[in-house]
């Protein structure tokens, strides 16, 4: 299978000698200061992959084209395990080294700034499950008939090399091979994006993904196994695609169709979808603890609930395409995703967001446990980034503005945010000030109260 052809662009000039210097081996995230590097910016990974799930062995090869932010004499790339076999930059073999989870690049050249450029890596192993200190898992995770790779924060470091913080968002490629059959059943291998060819050739099966809209890193994925697949469209004409497998699949029968309405209700209270397809993946991990939303198909250890379902789709406008652009701002995927569950639930016949917002504040609700722990747009470490205050507090937040403005500016207010950041990076500091600007309001007092105060507000 070929992969995206990519152009290499020579990288310095016959006329002028440069020294460069070093990108940083980090993009100076505070809460995760080594995450991701300096010094360039990739525009497209094209990842062509072999794994093996008998013995749980990856082969890779990752050509990264980016454009150098500085005059580079070499760069670094976040990898966590495998070995790297051969790295070559715009054509010519380049130096590289090992330090913990850091690839280091030399090229034969001074790259300058300004300049596009290409580094393809060849690398196999066997990828690692990444644990952080609570005993959440992410990285490579093996399943009972496959593996799944799941990114957040850090995991996609764990199967390719890249510029793994989300300031570095980039279009993908991803080319998977399998064995085509697992005792009898095909193995399936489901990417974000689009299913662009399949081919079976003897004993292997290898498919093609693409993702054209910029994605961040932690939301690239790949789940290797026996699915059922499930397509279709949403009202609109979006693409669904649904992957589940057959340990879940008696209590799935709806998803799709739940997905396709999600989707659409979604699109008239957030503005357009923001992507080419849609859909979901469910495994059978269910110790996981966790699902994901990762781009176009979000992740689901078993079958989710309407909830869950709501909460994951809802990422695909707040957090996969308008993106933070540090991991501080958390809460404006978090705080989001969770008050688009309680719009859903105002809509479809349930609590108002009212009610809920009364249930969080008075401590009855079963998630308010530990929202008031931390000021959600101030989260103290990067352990704690997913935290109950990013989420619960965040909603809270989303719901003060709500009754401060009232519905006409709110829901003018999320349309207009998820339109003028699209496919890109944001922050606190442009959603406070969009939110000024649309309702013509001093909102500061609020923001400070429910973003950045300690402790439970007094009731209002």
């Amino acid at each position: 299978m070929a992969l995206l052809l990519l152009v290499s662009v020579a990288c310095s000039s016959p006329e002028r000698t440069t020294a460069g210097q070093p990108g940083a081996p980090g993009a100076k995230d505070a809460l995760f200061p080594s995450a991701g590097n300096g010094g360039y910016d990739v525009s497209h990974y094209g990842l062509a992959l072999t794994y093996v799930p008998e013995t749980n062995h990856l082969k890779g090869s990752a050509v990264i084209s980016a454009r150098a932010t500085q005059d580079l004499s070499r760069f670094n790339l976040d990898l966590t395990g495998l070995r790297v076999r051969h790295a070559v930059v715009n054509g010519v073999a380049a130096q590289f080294s090992r330090s913990a989870g850091e690839l280091t690049l030399t090229p034969s050249h001074v790259i300058e700034k300004g300049k596009t450029f290409t580094a393809t890596i060849q690398y196999d192993g066997n990828p690692r499950t990444l644990r952080d200190s609570e005993g959440g898992v992410e990285g490579w995770l093996e399943t009972d008939d496959g593996a799944v790779a799941l990114g957040e924060p850090n995991g996609s470091a764990a199967w390719f090399p890249g510029n793994h913080h989300p300031s570095d968002k980039a279009a993908y490629d991803i080319t998977v091979t399998v064995p085509d059959d697992s005792d009898g059943d095909a193995y399936v291998a489901v990417s974000n994006g689009e299913l662009v060819s399949k081919e079976v050739a003897e004993d292997r099966v290898t498919v093609h993904w693409r993702s054209k809209e910029p994605m961040a890193s932690y939301l690239a994925t790949i789940a290797i196994g026996s699915f059922d697949i499930g397509e279709g469209r949403t009202a609109d004409g979006v693409p669904v695609y649904v992957a589940v497998d057959p340990d879940e699949a008696q209590d799935s029968k709806k998803l799709r169709n739940s997905v396709s309405d999600i989707v659409t209700w979604a699109s008239d209270r957030f503005g357009p979808y923001p992507f080419r397809s849609t859909g979901a993946v469910v495994d059978h991990l269910p110790d996981l603890g966790y699902a994901l939303e990762t781009q176009t198909r979000p992740y689901f250890g078993s079958v989710p609930d309407e909830r869950l379902l709501v909460h994951e789709l809802a990422h695909q406008w707040f957090g996969n395409s308008v993106t933070p652009r540090a991991w501080k701002d958390m809460w404006l995927n978090e705080g989001f995703a969770t008050y688009a569950e309680w719009l859903w639930q105002e809509d479809t016949g349930g609590d108002t967001a009212q009610q809920i917002f009364d249930a969080f504040y008075e401590g009855t609700h079963s998630e308010s446990d530990g929202i008031w722990d931390f000021p959600p747009a101030d989260p103290p470490s990067g352990v704690r980034v997913s935290d109950p205050p990013v989420y619960g507090r965040g909603a809270m937040t989303l719901h003060k503005v709500r009754e401060a403005v009232g519905d006409s500016v709110f829901f003018t207010i999320l349309r207009t945010w998820t339109a003028e950041h699209r496919h890109g990076n944001a922050d606190t500091a442009q959603f406070t000030a969009l939110c000024e600007r649309l309702s013509g309001k001093d909102l500061s007092g609020l923001f400070r109260t429910w973003l950045y105060r300690n402790g439970r507000p007094a009731a209002a």
